[in-house]
């Protein structure tokens, strides 16, 4: 082969590869020049309902709004097409619990919207949501088991540094159900943990989590999952709990840190 058409096929390959990797930026992400926009999405299945949900979408309306945000609400899982999911930058599961989905074509339209690069923020029983579903567990970080009864504990930083957690306390008492979730995702960064030595509660102790983290257990982390960008916290039970500026910050510092890994991966 000759210089010249060896030069030819080069400038030929490399167009093409740039123009794909152009296509599937522009296609697949939102435009990121424009303010974020985001679902608040609330949908609970057959089973337990909390009723913080009306505070927790009043709470988040008025923080999206004081950052520079648009959103939609809904509990509706019709709106979980491919089409129609590339134009939120951020989906936040408000207390969603149990079956979240009516069939597997949403489900797979979510899943596609997490692959090619979505956000996602799980608040508090987001963690109950799709049981049945191992991708859903592995996406959010682990999979609801049991909680504490509503009690006092204290909740340590475990990564100080972190957006969600600059704006709450060291040692952080808060008054909450004690999430304790299975099948943790390996991968989590765990940025806030409960420190089980504070609980009243004897199962924990004896039986799960036990020693399994020592005297701590996850309670707020984020990671990065089959191309998409996760951040949950386990706290949130009390509708009182969305008219604290504390939490909401904390909520909000998550919202940024997964807008923030969206746009700079």
């Amino acid at each position: 082969m000759n210089t010249k058409l060896l030069w030819v096929l080069c400038s030929c390959l490399l167009i093409c590869t740039t123009s794909f990797t152009t296509i599937k930026n522009t296609t697949l992400l939102n435009d990121h020049s424009k303010n974020p926009h985001v679902l608040i999405y609330t949908k609970n299945g057959e089973g337990y309902v909390h009723k913080n949900i009306e505070n927790s979408v009043k709470a988040l309306k008025k923080l999206l709004e004081e950052n520079q945000m648009t959103y939609d609400v809904s509990e509706d899982p019709s709106l979980f097409t491919e089409s129609n999911l590339r134009k939120y930058d951020l989906l936040i599961f408000s207390n969603t619990n149990n079956d979240v989905f009516d069939n597997d074509t949403q489900r797979q339209a979510f899943q596609k919207y997490i692959q090619n690069g979505g956000g996602f923020v799980g608040i508090h029983s987001a963690s109950g949501s799709e049981r049945s579903w191992p991708w859903f567990w592995a996406m959010l970080g682990g999979k609801f088991l049991r909680h504490s009864k509503f009690q006092r504990f204290n909740v340590v930083k475990i990564d100080p540094n972190h957006p969600s957690a600059t704006p709450v306390p060291d040692y952080w008492e808060r008054e909450d159900e004690s999430y304790y979730l299975q099948e943790l995702n390996p991968d989590i960064h765990v940025i806030l943990a409960t420190d089980l030595t504070s609980i009243d509660d004897p199962q924990a102790h004896e039986e799960y989590p036990a020693n399994t983290f020592g005297k701590y257990f996850p309670v707020t982390w984020c990671h990065e999952f089959d191309g998409g960008y996760q951040w949950y916290t386990s706290l949130g039970h009390s509708p009182e709990d969305y008219d604290d500026p504390v939490f909401m910050n904390h909520i909000l510092g998550g919202i940024q840190w997964v807008l923030k890994a969206r746009t700079n991966p």
